[in-house]
């Protein structure tokens, strides 16, 4: 996991993820944003639709992806960046190794289902034949915050 001062690109791309969050949470859906950036351009973007579409797969990083492959009319998403407001899922991480996504940086950490070095490091697992480089904590107290009061909410 990479430290020190963010590159205003990451900040930029964690930022369109956090707008989508919140476009997710007036959906009420989980309030989970995701964008696909490849030479400074968003290629795709996504939240969670998994309420909306009643598919438990529906998560932003998954729809984003499908939508950055579609868009590309290929398999691979080499020399791309995953911005996502939450630590991949299991589901998720092997998306991302599938697709062969570059990079991933995500805001808040997932104690319960993280797959970047909460629950399981999947996304660095060294037996697998990709592994992305991943940033963590990009914007964690704003996209923490976000779900914090979403889930409160609804108690």
């Amino acid at each position: 996991m990479r430290r020190g001062t963010p590159s205003p690109a990451d900040l930029a791309g964690m930022e369109a993820a956090l707008r989508l969050a919140r476009a997710a949470a007036v959906r009420e859906e989980v309030p989970v944003g995701a964008v696909l950036v490849r030479d400074g351009e968003i290629v795709a973007e996504g939240h969670n639709e998994t309420i909306h579409r009643r598919d438990p797969t529906a998560h932003a990083e998954l729809l984003t992806i499908q939508r950055a492959l579609a868009h590309d009319g290929t398999d691979r998403l080499a020399n791309a960046t995953l911005y996502v407001t939450l630590e991949p899922c299991a589901q998720c991480a092997g998306a991302i190794i599938l697709a062969k996504v570059e990079r991933v940086v995500f805001g808040a950490w997932d104690a319960r289902c993280g797959m970047a070095g909460s629950v399981h490091d999947l996304l660095r697992d060294p037996r697998l034949n990709h592994r992305p480089e991943v940033i963590g904590g990009l914007l964690a107290a704003e996209c923490g915050e976000l779900l914090k009061r979403f889930f409160l909410a609804r108690r």
